[in-house]
C-alpha cells in the first residue's frame, strides 16, 4: 500500500524558516510529479509548488523567491523549504504525488495527511 507521510510543520514568527518533508512509502514503481498544496481556514486549497521527475519546478507567485521544492529520488522524498515566512503563509500544508505502484499499470494521485504551519506576526 502506497502512502505519503509528512513532517516538519510547526509555529514560527514572521521572517522565520521551516522545512517540510514528505516521504512516499510502499511498493512503488515510479513517482512522477510531487506537489505541495496549502489550505488556510475558510479558503480553497491552493497549489504552492511542484516538481516533476525531470526536476522542473513550479512556484505560486505568492511564494516565489521565498520557498524552494527540492526532491531526493533515492529517498522518494520531497521537501518544501520555506524562508521569510509571513502570517499569510499560515495554513495546513498537504503533500501530493502521482505514483505508479509496483503492481500497477497507471499513475494514481496520493495525498498526505497534512501538517499545520502557523506564522505569527
Amino acid at each position: 500500500q502506497v502512502q505519503l507521510v509528512e513532517s516538519g510543520g510547526g509555529s514560527v514568527q514572521a521572517g522565520g524558516s521551516l522545512r517540510l518533508s514528505c516521504t512516499a512509502s510502499g511498493s512503488i514503481s515510479t513517482i512522477n510529479t510531487m506537489r505541495w498544496y496549502r489550505q488556510a481556514p475558510g479558503k480553497q486549497r491552493e497549489l504552492v509548488a511542484s516538481i516533476n521527475s525531470s526536476g522542473s519546478r513550479y512556484y505560486a507567485d505568492a511564494v516565489k523567491g521565498r520557498f524552494t521544492i527540492p526532491r531526493d529520488n533515492r529517498k522518494n522524498t520531497v521537501y518544501l523549504e520555506m524562508n521569510n515566512l509571513k502570517p499569510e503563509d499560515t495554513a495546513v500544508y498537504y503533500c501530493n504525488a502521482d505514483i505508479r505502484a509496483a503492481s500497477g499499470s497507471y499513475f494514481v494521485s496520493y495525498w498526505g495527511q497534512g501538517t499545520q504551519v502557523t506564522v505569527s506576526s
